[in-house]
C-alpha cells in the first residue's frame, strides 16, 4: 500500500486525447514509465563519467523516495541512471493506475492506436517535491517527421546533399572524421542499400551508419512510409556534408517517453560518444504537457552541457504548424531555449551558386517560426529585435535561429526504398546543420557545442534572408523576413567557411 500524503502533480495534467475511446486498458498489461528527476545542476563542461559521478551522489535521496514509492506500490525498478536522471518503473496497468491514481483507456485516431489519459497524476508529496516528469503511462504520438515531398520539382532545381553543402561554402579541408552525429528517429528505418546507393551517387565514402535500439524502437524500413523517408534525409544530409563522421542513429517509439529517452540516451551515450545531434521531428508546442516541455528541455540542456550541438527541425506548416484556426504556433522541440532550431529556404542556383534566396513558402507548406508562448526571451536573443507573438502580443524565445534550403521544389536527392525521391522540410536543415558542425569540431579539435550566443553575437557569418513570409495563403497570421534575425528564417542559412573561422579560430 502507497503513502496516503498524495498531491496532484499538476506539471502532468494532460487534455483529453484525440480520436475515439476504444476501451479501458487491461489490468494486466505490462507498461514501462520514465521517471525524470528534476536536476540539482546541470555541470557544464564534464566528462560524461563526471556527470554520472555527480549526480549519483546528489539524487541519492530523490532515487531512494522512488524505488521507496515503486516498492510500495508494488512496481519494479527496470533500471537507475543517475547521468540521465531517470529511473525506470515497470508493472502492470493496474498497479500503475493505482500508484498515480490515473485511468488508462485505449484509444483510436485514424491509423493510430495508443493508450492515453486526461488530467493530472498523483503521488506523494516528498515524490512531487523532487520529480520533473512520469511519462510512458500516456503512448499519443508526440511528434511528426518535418519533411515534404515534391509534387512538381522539375530537372535542375533537386540536389544531391553535398551539392548544397558546396552551395552553402562548407569547409572542404575537414571531413568530420573522428565526429559521431546522433540522429533522432521516431519510426522508420533505412536500408544498407538505399545508403549504398546514395554516397555513391554523391563520389563519397559511406559512412560508418550504426542503429542504436531506444525503449525498443528499432530500425525497421516499411515500403510507402514517409518515416523511411526522414530517416534517409537524415542519414544522406548529414553524411553528405560530413562523410568522415560516424552516424549513429537512435530509433525510438513515437511518444513523448521515447522522445525524451531517446535525447538523454544519445546525450550520456559512453559508446558512441556522439557531438551533434539532429532531431528533424517535432509537434506544436502548445500541445506538450508541462512536464513533457520540462524534461525534453533539461534534457536538451543536459547535452549542450556534454559539449553536443543540437540541431531541430522548425516545422514544415508555416505560422500556424498546422492548428486550425487564426492563432500562430510554434514547432517543439525547436522552440526550446536549449535546441538550435532550423528554418527554411528556397533558392535559385545558376553556375553552381545560389543567386538568390527567400523564404520557403509554397502556400499550404512552408517554415515554420515564430515566438514561443512557453519560454521566455533567452539570453542570446537580448540584442536580436524580436517581435511580439502575432497572436498573444507577448515576448517570448523567437524560432528559427538558423536556415538552409528546405523548399521541396528545391530540394534534396535521396534514396528511399531503392528509389530516388526529391524531398524538402526544415528535416533537411537540421542534419545539414549537423554536418557542418561535425566539420567545425573536427577543425577545433573539440566540440562547439551550444554556439548560439557566439553567432548571435557575430557578424557576417550567415546569408541574411531578407525576402518573404510564413503567412499560410489566405491568411494574415505570420512573420515577415527582414534585415537581421526574423520569425521565418533566424539570422540566415551558413556561411561555412566563416562559421568555422568563428568558432574554430
Amino acid at each position: 500500500m502507497v503513502s496516503s500524503s498524495y498531491v496532484e502533480f499538476k506539471p502532468s495534467h494532460r487534455e483529453a486525447p484525440p480520436g475515439t475511446r476504444h476501451a479501458a486498458t487491461p489490468a494486466s498489461e505490462e507498461i514501462e514509465v520514465s521517471v525524470y528527476l528534476k536536476p540539482h545542476g546541470h555541470h557544464a563542461g564534464v566528462s560524461r563519467e563526471e556527470l554520472a559521478a555527480h549526480r549519483a551522489a546528489e539524487h541519492e535521496d530523490d532515487i531512494k523516495i522512488v524505488t521507496d514509492f515503486a516498492k510500495q506500490a508494488g512496481l519494479n525498478v527496470v533500471a537507475v541512471e543517475p547521468a540521465r536522471r531517470l529511473i525506470r518503473l515497470a508493472g502492470s496497468a493496474d498497479k500503475m493506475q493505482a500508484a498515480f491514481k490515473t485511468e488508462l483507456i485505449e484509444y483510436k485516431e485514424g491509423g493510430n492506436a495508443f493508450r492515453g489519459r486526461t488530467g493530472a497524476l498523483s503521488m506523494p508529496a516528498d515524490m512531487a517535491g523532487v520529480v520533473e516528469s512520469v511519462l510512458g503511462l500516456d503512448t499519443r504520438p508526440a511528434a511528426s517527421p518535418r519533411l515534404v515531398k515534391s509534387q512538381a520539382a522539375a530537372a535542375g532545381t533537386s540536389y544531391l546533399p553535398n551539392q548544397v553543402a558546396k552551395f552553402y561554402n562548407f569547409p572542404t579541408s575537414v571531413t568530420g572524421a573522428g565526429q559521431c552525429i546522433a540522429i533522432i528517429e521516431l519510426g522508420g528505418g533505412f536500408n544498407k542499400a538505399d545508403n549504398a546507393a546514395a554516397f555513391k551517387a554523391m563520389h563519397l565514402p559511406e559512412p560508418t551508419i550504426i542503429a542504436v535500439s531506444v525503449d525498443g524502437g528499432k530500425n525497421k524500413p516499411k515500403p510507402v512510409n514517409d518515416a523511411d523517408g526522414e530517416v534517409a534525409l537524415d542519414i544522406q544530409v548529414a553524411g553528405g556534408c560530413a562523410p568522415g563522421a560516424k552516424l549513429a542513429v537512435y530509433f525510438t517509439p513515437n511518444t513523448d517517453k521515447g522522445f525524451v529517452d531517446a535525447i538523454t540516451a544519445a546525450a550520456t551515450d559512453a559508446t558512441n560518444k556522439p557531438s551533434v545531434m539532429s532531431i528533424s521531428w517535432g509537434g506544436p508546442e502548445s500541445k506538450w504537457s508541462a512536464q513533457g516541455l520540462a524534461s525534453m528541455t533539461s534534457a536538451l540542456q543536459d547535452a549542450a552541457n556534454l559539449g553536443l550541438s543540437v540541431f531541430v527541425a522548425a516545422g514544415d506548416n508555416l505560422a500556424t504548424d498546422g492548428i486550425a484556426g487564426t492563432t500562430a504556433h510554434v514547432d517543439f522541440p525547436a522552440s526550446s531555449p536549449w535546441a538550435i532550431g532550423c528554418g527554411g529556404t528556397s533558392i535559385k542556383v545558376s553556375g553552381g551558386a545560389i543567386t538568390a534566396e527567400t523564404v520557403w513558402n509554397n502556400g499550404n507548406s512552408g517554415t515554420g517560426g515564430g515566438i514561443s508562448s512557453a519560454y521566455p526571451v533567452p539570453a542570446f536573443q537580448q540584442n536580436a529585435g524580436l517581435p511580439n507573438n502575432v497572436s498573444s502580443g507577448k515576448p517570448g524565445r523567437g524560432v528559427p535561429d538558423v536556415s538552409g534550403d528546405a523548399d521541396p521544389n528545391t530540394g534534396y536527392v535521396v534514396v528511399v526504398n531503392g528509389k530516388n525521391e526529391i524531398v524538402g522540410g526544415t528535416s533537411a536543415v537540421a542534419p545539414l546543420w549537423a554536418g557542418l558542425a561535425a566539420l567545425i569540431n573536427q577543425a577545433a579539435g573539440k566540440p562547439i557545442g551550444f554556439f548560439l550566443p557566439a553567432i548571435y553575437a557575430a557578424q557576417n557569418v550567415t546569408n541574411d534572408i531578407t525576402t518573404g513570409n510564413n503567412k499560410p495563403e489566405g491568411s494574415n497570421v505570420g512573420y515577415a523576413a527582414g534585415p537581421g534575425w526574423d520569425a521565418c528564417t533566424g539570422l540566415g542559412t551558413p556561411k561555412g567557411q566563416a562559421l568555422l573561422n568563428l568558432l574554430a579560430p
